[in-house]
């Protein structure tokens, strides 16, 4: 006996489109007449006729009806219609709204949704720990893919953006001490456009778009803090070294072109070396000088 083989149904992918609903003024207004009719046919009763039981059984009937279908609908919302399982559409219209009474209503918030992700702990490209947390900004668009093509749409988008965070803080290295890489830390617009562009993919199935997203906290982590905190004050201190040598080599050529020019002294090849030498001392030093008053001659 042959097996047959396993199928993979695929996701039937679900399209908003609008839903017929009525305005539930006009049908307060039809609902106020039948109340009126029946109130007519009360005061029949009266006079023990069979009209009058009719007009009240009948208007009974048509408000208890109308009564059952109207639903309010706030600004920036919108309510799913089922039949029996189906999807028949979505009303985004706002005020009082009525349907047919049998037709199931689900309402579904349209609003702009802020979610700040909980501190992830990530490697970034080169494999140093790193913390890390986003702030998002979503909403929902297609409220039919939101509500028939995923199970829980809210707590989809938490688990998307956590999975995107990481992707993203694994793509580039946190900082690039040579300015030449693109660095969560260096370009934050630039990896929070990609961030949002990634959001934006993920989320499509669920119907959802992002209109803003940024990084409310990174952070090396605490394990490695210390060690990198003590790197970039080695490479400033380095990068500030290097700025003062080429000012002081600056102002030593300076000193012995005019030297030079103006003939004030003339100095010979082992006490131009002795100048530039204690120029230097001076220039570099991080300490104040301390100057030695020479009483002799040049070369004493």
């Amino acid at each position: 006996m042959v097996e047959s083989p396993t199928r993979n149904t695929a996701l039937t992918l679900s399209h908003e489109h609008t839903a017929a609903t009525s305005s539930g003024y006009m049908m307060l207004i039809v609902m106020l007449v039948a109340l009126g009719f029946g109130l007519f046919g009360a005061s029949l009763l009266q006079d023990e006729s069979t009209l009058g039981g009719a007009l009240v059984a009948i208007a009974a009937l048509v408000i208890a009806f109308v009564a059952c279908g109207f639903y309010m609908q706030q600004p920036n919302q919108a309510t799913a219609i089922t039949l029996f399982g189906a999807y028949k559409g979505t009303d985004r219209k706002t005020g009082l709204r009525w349907l047919l009474p049998w037709l199931a209503r689900k309402k579904v918030s349209l609003r702009a949704n802020n979610m700040i992700s909980e501190r992830l702990k990530v490697n970034d490209l080169r494999g140093n720990p790193i913390e890390i947390a986003a702030q998002v900004v979503w909403r929902v668009t297609d409220t039919a893919q939101a509500l028939f093509d995923i199970d829980d749409y809210k707590a989809f988008v938490i688990v998307q953006i956590e999975a995107a965070v990481r992707t993203i803080g694994a793509r580039y290295p946190y900082d690039d001490f040579e300015h030449q890489e693109v660095t969560l830390r260096g370009n934050h617009d630039q990896v929070a456009a990609e961030l949002r562009a990634e959001l934006i993919a993920r989320l499509a199935t669920a119907g959802i778009t992002v209109d803003e997203c940024g990084f409310t906290h990174l952070a090396y982590a605490s394990e490695i803090a210390g060690a990198m905190l003590r790197r970039q004050q080695a490479q400033a201190v380095v990068a500030a070294r290097k700025t003062l040598v080429e000012g002081a080599v600056g102002m030593v050529e300076m000193a012995l072109a005019l030297l030079s020019e103006k003939n004030v002294v003339e100095l010979d090849d082992e006490r131009r070396a002795a100048m530039v030498s204690n120029l230097m001392v001076v220039l570099c030093g991080e300490r104040d000088t301390q100057p030695v008053v020479n009483a002799g001659s040049l070369y004493q």
